[in-house]
């Protein structure tokens, strides 16, 4: 077999193959796609993540690929009749690259924005934010991975200098003695990633989850902490104030490699425990015994995810269980350590090369002098002329068509009318623009609103890199073109750049996109300058950073020093405080919202495969049986969720595994059962991150 994409099928019909990665979550899980008679069929590849395995997402990734929902003609909004109809590509983008030039015109350059999103390659998220800079010249691009992995980068930043979702390869966790997950539910958004942690448990090691539902990653544990959702950070607090007291700290490990203890061992000293339990209502007994497991194991690994991150204090709360970490001696320890399970499948790189509103490529500051004039020198453009920070996803998107905000967009690979937080507002937003204009490979609920609709080309068809949760960077490699009358992003991005005079080369190929973006990358945090396509091909993957071709690539960060000035890393207080929206008479129930097994984000691809369909068919809401009893709701009856912001409808699923003062929905759907209409819009100010985990809710008989 192969290792890339074959030619062609040979004469006597040999299939083509090619050695690829599976287009969904962070975990990236190898796969063999094989082309027969024009049908693709994925086959299961043993790499280091999946060692495998697949799930269900990835079995019927290639059921998408001649769907008969796929897009393969450009769609423009007819001015008669007001709906999207059929068109060449040269209509298209002269109706986009008209729509862009006339809203510049009138209201300056910074009234065109980009919407990026955490599936494209490298190559993609590079050229598109080179794309926004130089031929838009605007400082307006976010992207939805802002949504994901933010608030974690934003607190491994500050604590450790650097953002890598896990600073150490994923097989480490079967070595942890402990592993202690927050707000994570493996077992349903990347089941391969369970072979890890059963690895871990079959080696007699003890796996702890914190989570207001007794998830299926939950009820593999050995002891699962259940606590109100938002208060994890109290949490956090108090399992440090109990290896203070007991004598667990690592104080050699603090003295030696870190700075600003002092004031965190202050702060939470008032965490005492009993408090903390009528709190977070989680015992204080198992508050001692994870703090003991943690402590005493020989070796631990704390995880979080989004139910720890997806808060208005998102990143104190992730920076309250890296204070743990520290203060236990963990990070930079074989089989111990701090890590983040990023969610998108390029999550990682994708806010590495341009995509966030602050960032240039090589995870550099776009405010740093020394940062533009590098980039800006691989361009071929002057520093001054690049634009300055932008804001993040959703001030973005909430500003849209306001007086002072952008009046046109362009979407790729992303659906905010499903995604977004306060949803409605943000789909009135997208109704009152300009020009909208979204490239994908179906008919999305952003789609649908449209002005200029692309088809692009999908996973299978397309070669380039991603960087999966652990930092690795990965080849993904076409079995197949795409389409007639389909373009590949990095086609249309080049294309619209040339269209508006850009001044930089924007090239089509992914090797000289990729070779750009490592000279744009060289020196900079997330250094890619010596990782190859052939180094990649022979090692199964490079590890960032790994700035020389001929120097070995960095699986495991932080075992002698920090990259921080001084080699440190970094304590910083951090208080809990409530929700930025709590429970009331009115809205006395909390909202969570999150995954589940057989969907996948938005829901724009796997609603529209029938497996997926079949396995999970619509949106629920989760209820305990007591609380559904007092409302009077009985098993699928349907129930109306209200907020302050909006409503949802959903058939009740009754389940003792979900907190009785607790309701769950998942985010996958659109329409009446969107659960973001609901949600808080409010930010994390560090990081932007919205309040998607808990909001306060009243739950209701749907009239009807």
């Amino acid at each position: 077999m192969t290792d890339g994409a074959r030619p062609a099928t040979d004469p006597g019909g040999s299939p083509r193959e090619a050695a690829t990665h599976c287009p969904y979550c962070a975990l990236q899980c190898g796969m063999t796609l094989r082309e027969t008679g024009g049908r693709v069929e994925v086959l299961p590849r043993d790499f280091p993540t999946n060692r495998g395995g697949l799930c269900q997402k990835g079995w019927t990734a290639a059921d998408l690929l001649d769907h008969p929902d796929r897009l393969t003609t450009p769609l423009v909004r007819d001015a008669g009749t007001g709906q999207l109809r059929p068109a060449s590509w040269a209509e298209a983008m002269e109706r986009i690259v008209g729509g862009v030039r006339a809203v510049q015109d009138r209201h300056g350059r910074d009234a065109v924005a980009v919407f990026g999103g955490g599936g494209l390659t490298n190559e993609k998220a590079y050229a598109l934010g080179k794309f926004a800079r130089v031929a838009l010249r605007t400082r307006h691009i976010d992207y939805n991975g802002r949504w994901c992995m933010s608030s974690a980068a934003a607190a491994g930043n500050r604590a450790f200098g650097v953002d890598r979702g896990l600073p150490f390869p994923l097989a480490d966790l079967g070595r942890a003695r402990t592993l202690l997950m927050v707000g994570a539910n493996p077992a349903e958004t990347m089941p391969p990633l369970m072979r890890h942690v059963a690895d871990q448990q079959a080696a007699g090691g003890t796996l702890i989850v914190v989570d207001p539902r007794a998830t299926a990653t939950a009820r593999q544990a050995d002891l699962h902490l259940q606590p109100v959702p938002g208060t994890d950070l109290a949490l956090a607090n108090a399992l440090l104030h109990i290896a203070l007291t007991e004598g667990y700290v690592d104080r050699a490990y603090v003295a030696e490699r870190t700075t600003g203890f002092d004031e965190v061992r202050r702060t939470v000293a008032g965490y005492w425990p009993a408090e903390v339990e009528r709190l977070t209502g989680v015992p204080v007994a198992d508050l001692e015994t994870t703090a003991r497991a943690l402590a005493t194991a020989g070796g631990a690994i704390i995880l979080t995810a989004r139910g720890a991150e997806q808060h208005a204090k998102g990143v104190d709360t992730v920076t309250a269980f890296i204070n743990l970490a520290l203060a236990l001696g963990l990070p930079g320890r074989p089989g111990s350590g701090y890590g983040c399970l990023t969610g998108q499948g390029n999550g990682q790189g994708g806010r590495e090369h341009g995509q966030k509103a602050d960032q240039l490529p090589g995870y550099r500051s776009i405010t740093d002098p020394a940062a533009r004039a590098h980039v800006a020198g691989v361009w071929g453009v002057d520093a001054d002329e690049l634009p300055g920070p932008g804001v993040p996803a959703y001030q973005l998107l909430d500003s849209l068509g306001t007086p002072a905000g952008p009046k046109a967009l362009l979407v790729f690979g992303s659906n905010p009318v499903v995604s977004a937080p306060r949803a409605a507002r943000v789909e009135g937003r997208l109704r009152g623009l300009d020009l909208l204009v979204v490239a994908d490979l179906v008919r999305s609920e952003t789609a649908e609103l449209a002005d200029v609709v692309l088809p692009t080309a999908q996973w299978a068809e397309e070669d380039g890199t991603m960087t999966n949760l652990e930092g690795r960077v990965l080849r993904r490699r076409a079995v197949r073109t795409p389409p007639p009358g389909v373009r590949t992003d990095l086609a249309i991005i080049a294309d619209l750049a040339d269209r508006l005079g850009a001044k930089a080369g924007f090239g089509d190929d992914p090797a000289e996109v990729f070779g750009e973006l490592r000279r744009a990358s060289a020196g900079g945090v997330a250094d890619y300058a010596g990782v190859s396509y052939d180094r990649i091909e022979a090692a199964g993957g490079v590890f960032w950073p790994c700035p020389d071709a001929d120097a070995p690539d960095t699986p495991r960060l932080f075992a002698d020093a920090f990259p921080t000035p001084d080699g440190r890393a970094r304590f910083r207080a951090v208080d809990h405080r409530p929700a930025a929206e709590e429970v009331c008479p009115d809205y006395p129930l909390r909202l969570t919202t999150g995954r589940v097994l057989a969907q996948y984000q938005s829901g724009a691809q796997t609603r529209r495969v029938a497996a997926l369909r079949r396995a999970a068919p619509g949106a629920f809401v989760e209820l305990h049986p007591d609380l559904a009893a007092r409302l009077g709701v009985g098993d699928g009856e349907e129930v109306r969720v209200t907020s302050r912001r909006g409503e949802l409808r959903a058939p009740a699923r009754l389940t003792p595994t979900i907190r009785p003062d607790t309701v769950f929905a998942p985010f996958h759907w659109g329409g009446a059962a969107r659960a973001n209409s609901v949600t808080n819009d409010a930010v994390d100010p560090i990081s932007g991150m919205p309040e998607f985990k808990i909001c306060a809710v009243r739950v209701e008989r749907a009239q009807a």
